[in-house]
């Protein structure tokens, strides 16, 4: 393992040393206080960060290996969805053998919490749970970096340029091929960055890398190896709804949205906090490829991808917006809507959050609520 150290999770007999550093570390424990207590925090920081630390070394106090880790985990994961979700389901599960290891490949919408919801069915299922795909862009800082690997995350190097690049995506390929073949279960996006126009896409460079281990393989031989299922993940409400919707807009009006170092932070938090609703997590079949052409492949795992996003009376209300509004071809839509029975209920929660939406953001917010009915009616090219 020593060839893959710089971007595998950490094992368990690093976990506790991890966990122990980590605990006094002093930016973490300011991270944590100001996300718990901002007021107290600015008022008595160097108190409240003692009381941080505190509560972390009682909920980690049993915490000896990757395992116990997860557990702990699994107990912010029960809290987080009772908080969150209205209803969390998941179908396909039952296609999974046991014994098998699988790589899931999946649609983005959230940076943390896609993955999270997947291993938490496995988890409550009885399956191992993930080695979960993670970008270093995310990682800026070291205790980032700490807590992704002690939760079973193995670090993609998209910074990279060059030679350099070349060389950590035939690493990272390698990594996931070792894993499938020692027995574990990976989790990667479709493609690099969240879907954040509602389109989900799979990226034919993904497949590409995924068959850099094994370059003396035809590419389906090599993807086929890996056995891969693609899951697809519905939100009713995405929390990251705004955010995305001011990105996609300065994109509209500038050509370019410049993120800051808090960004993807404060997109790590919103995800996790806020209101999702009816969350449904899909798990498809297993691929079984004839064609080496990734192009062909990105469009079989698109394929089952649209098919098993369960769409919600929020994805319809949406429509009814843009259409209502002239936003829609006409002759593309006409009678999409017909039959679609949406509650009074649905209807006001959704009416109350789109209230709370910007002016300027609401034609990308609509859109992104709107195109996974479009998508899956094969409007969307």
């Amino acid at each position: 393992m020593d060839k893959f150290k710089s971007i595998r999770p950490y094992q368990d007999s690093e976990i506790r040393p991890v966990l122990d550093q980590l605990i006094r570390e002093p930016e973490f424990l300011e991270s944590i206080a100001n996300f718990y207590f901002p007021k107290l925090t600015r008022l008595f920081p160097g108190l409240i960060k003692m009381a941080a630390s505190h509560k972390l070394k009682r909920q980690v106090r049993g915490v000896t290996d990757v395992k116990s880790m997860q557990d702990v985990i699994a107990t912010y994961m029960d809290k987080m969805i009772l908080d969150t979700t209205t209803n969390l389901t998941h179908s396909g599960m039952e296609g999974l053998k046991e014994g098998r290891s699988y790589l899931f490949i999946c649609n983005h919408r959230d940076i943390t919490m896609d993955p999270a919801f997947v291993n938490y069915m496995l988890y409550h299922g009885g399956l191992d749970t993930l080695q979960i795909a993670i970008g270093d862009n995310l990682l800026k800082k070291p205790f980032v970096t700490d807590l992704m690997r002690l939760n079973k995350s193995f670090i993609v190097a998209r910074s990279a340029k060059g030679r350099e690049l070349l060389q950590s995506l035939k690493t990272l390929s390698e990594y996931i091929h070792h894993c499938i073949d020692n027995g574990e279960n990976v989790w990667i996006a479709q493609r690099e960055g969240r879907a954040k126009d509602g389109i989900d896409r799979t990226d034919p460079a993904l497949l590409k890398m995924l068959g850099m281990a094994k370059r003396e393989r035809r590419l389906s031989e090599s993807l086929n190896a890996l056995h891969i299922v693609p899951v697809t993940i519905s939100y009713e409400y995405d929390a990251c709804d705004v955010l995305k919707a001011q990105e996609l807009y300065e994109i509209e009006k500038n050509g370019s949205f410049i993120k800051t170092d808090e960004s993807d932070i404060t997109s790590i938090v919103t995800g996790m906090i806020g209101f999702k609703g009816n969350v449904h997590v899909a798990f498809g079949e297993e691929l079984n490829l004839g064609t080496d052409d990734p192009n062909e492949i990105a469009a079989t795992v698109d394929e089952q991808i649209i098919e098993n996003y369960q769409l919600s009376e929020t994805n319809y209300l949406a429509l009814e917006h843009l259409k209502k509004d002239g936003l829609l071809p006409q002759h593309r839509i006409r009678g999409l809507l017909e039959e679609e029975d949406i509650s009074a209920s649905a209807r006001l929660k959704f009416e109350k959050r789109l209230e709370s939406v910007g002016v300027r953001l609401r034609k990308h917010w609509l859109f992104s609520y709107a195109n996974p009915v479009l998508n899956k009616l094969g409007v969307i090219e």
